[in-house]
């Protein structure tokens, strides 16, 4: 299984931004509002495995989007 394969919490953080109706611009600027820079394409890279993500973008990930960080990797919601 390759590292894209593995890549749990960008494909929640996705699934999650679209059903709430942000652009991966919107969630940058919900990001730097928190201080966190991500531009639309590091979030794009996010999402398809090619960037990991650091611990504290995860928890600013699950501020906006309003879920847990557990749920970010692979827990139940």
């Amino acid at each position: 299984m390759n590292v894209r394969n593995k890549n749990i919490a960008g494909m929640r953080i996705k699934k999650t931004r679209e059903q709430i109706g942000l652009s991966q611009d919107q969630l940058s600027g919900r990001l730097a509002k928190l201080e966190i820079t991500i531009d639309r394409a590091g979030i794009s890279k996010i999402e398809t495995g090619i960037r990991g993500i650091y611990d504290f973008e995860l928890k600013a990930f699950a501020k906006i989007l309003k879920v847990s960080v557990d749920w970010l990797l692979g827990g139940q919601k």
